[in-house]
């Protein structure tokens, strides 16, 4: 399976970091008889003639960073590196904004529906390529992930050396972390509450979480704030970070995401057409903790706000 370069000089093309691929040693009797076929064969998204196109535009390069060429002889026990790249990658019409940059440390304001890194359909139209893009920063690298459908506040370490400790930080829950959610009002409850419960992945639909019995792995603190006509505006404060942690909780209370597409059930698939009229009104508000790297005090507040759904 392909996956990110590590510990490697290959530099990214147009902000996006080159995949690598490793190439079993065979012995005499390699199944390949050249590099593009075993391409093809381990990486058939791409078919061997696209292969063979990418190699002559040096799109494939060695260990070293040499170009491998076309009718390279497969040679196994290395690694060859190359870009991902999607033809028709959909471009996602919203602007992500820096919120504060120093040597050590990036915030961005996310906006919905742009994934933070790349992933599936998505390469380009990803927060990370365009921040590189952007900033020219080559060791960009979230320390921390939200929702492709989340909006808000994500924090990135601008050197490599910087990365463990605030990936450390987020681990060990020294993070205040806020959203902000509007989900229907209900007048049997108001104040606040917490819920905690247990957390997996559903077995039917890998894109989904569920919650099951078992120990909790799973804790968000919950306040509604304010209520228009059959709406309100949730403070959500998740203690532990579990994936789809937020919107699987509200759902869990009856309080379903306004806009969200797959709680309580799915009404859009992964790869289905995007409604952007319709995003899903949670925002990753404001955040807080000791910066790891310099003992100063951080404190982040998003721009971005969440508007009340039409009634």
């Amino acid at each position: 399976m392909a996956r990110p370069a590590r510990q490697t000089t290959i530099p990214s093309r147009d902000g996006v970091s080159a995949s690598c691929v490793a190439l079993p040693s065979t012995g005499a009797h390699s199944p390949w008889p050249r590099m593009a076929d075993f391409l093809a064969e381990r990486l058939p998204a791409v078919t061997r003639q696209e292969w063979i196109q990418r190699m002559a535009r040096g799109e494939v390069l060695d260990e070293q960073g040499h170009p491998v060429p076309p009718d390279a002889t497969y040679a196994g026990g290395q690694r060859l590196y190359y870009w991902r790249h999607l033809p028709d990658e959909p471009r996602v019409p919203f602007e992500a904004r820096i919120v504060y940059q120093d040597q050590h440390l990036l915030v961005a304001d996310k906006p919905h529906f742009l994934p933070v890194i790349p992933t599936g359909r998505f390469v380009r139209e990803t927060l990370l390529v365009r921040l590189k893009q952007a900033t020219g920063i080559e060791s960009l690298s979230p320390v921390h992930r939200i929702d492709r459908e989340t909006a808000g506040l994500v924090l990135f370490s601008t050197r490599a050396q910087d990365r463990g400790a605030y990936q450390a930080m987020f681990r060990e829950r020294q993070v205040d972390k806020l959203y902000e959610a509007i989900a229907p009002s209900t007048g049997a409850w108001a104040g606040s509450r917490t819920h905690r419960s247990r957390i997996v992945e559903d077995p039917q639909a890998f894109y989904r979480m569920i919650e099951t019995e078992g120990e909790p792995n799973s804790h968000t603190r919950i306040d509604r704030t304010e209520q228009f006509h059959d709406w309100a505006r949730y403070r959500l404060e998740p203690v532990t970070g579990k994936r789809h942690q937020l919107r699987v909780h509200m759902n869990a209370l009856s309080l379903p995401i306004c806009g969200d597409q797959f709680y309580p059930v799915v009404r859009r698939g992964p790869g289905e057409p995007e409604d952007y009229a319709d995003p899903l009104r949670l925002l990753a508000r404001a955040i807080a903790f000791t910066d790891p790297v310099t003992g100063e005090r951080r404190e982040f507040e998003s721009g971005l706000s969440l508007d009340w759904p039409d009634t």
